[in-house]
């Protein structure tokens, strides 16, 4: 066993993928049941966001029968509706690049508003990859790069390093 290569513990040297939720570490290699995952995946956050919105009818439905009035009916309906596509357009642009984690927060009330959206984006996202997958397969074959490029220049002891000629 070269340390090159893995450590002692058997994991290999460099940096390690991150997993990503539900595909665990399956999306570097494609292997472990992606496929099955990414369909299972898809159909599941699509039946939860079908379910969600039956969950919204009854609401809808409650509020009828309360009878609140025109105005704040259309209003619930508008706020969700507007709150589930913002969570929708921020869920898709988390899956290929970082979010700012102080706007993640500011926004934690309107992505739970807008839960439908999100579980949408997570479906349709399903369909072509795992959700995330562009970015973490980035930023791990950067690391990667990095790591080859640091570790190839320490083949050799530097202590035996040559002194150049005429010091």
């Amino acid at each position: 066993m070269s340390d090159t290569t893995e450590t002692r513990t058997g994991t290999p040297a460099g940096p390690q993928p991150e997993p990503l939720r539900f595909f665990g570490t399956t999306w570097v290699e494609h292997d472990g049941g992606y496929a099955g995952r990414r369909a299972g995946v898809a159909a599941g956050s699509l039946v939860a966001a079908v379910a969600a919105c039956f969950v919204l009818r009854f609401a809808y439905q409650g509020l009828t029968i309360a009878d609140v009035g025109r105005p704040v009916t259309i209003l619930v309906v508008v706020m969700f509706a507007v709150c589930s596509a913002l969570a929708f357009r921020h869920s898709w642009d988390a899956f290929s690049k970082r979010p700012d984690p102080d706007r993640q927060a500011s926004l934690r009330g309107l992505l739970a508003i807008g839960f439908v959206g999100t579980l949408l984006a997570y479906s349709v996202r399903s369909l072509t990859e795992a959700p995330g997958e562009t970015l973490h397969r980035e930023e791990y074959e950067t690391a990667r790069t990095r790591y080859e490029r640091r570790s190839a220049g320490r083949t050799r002891n530097p202590s035996k390093k040559r002194r150049a000629a005429g010091s």
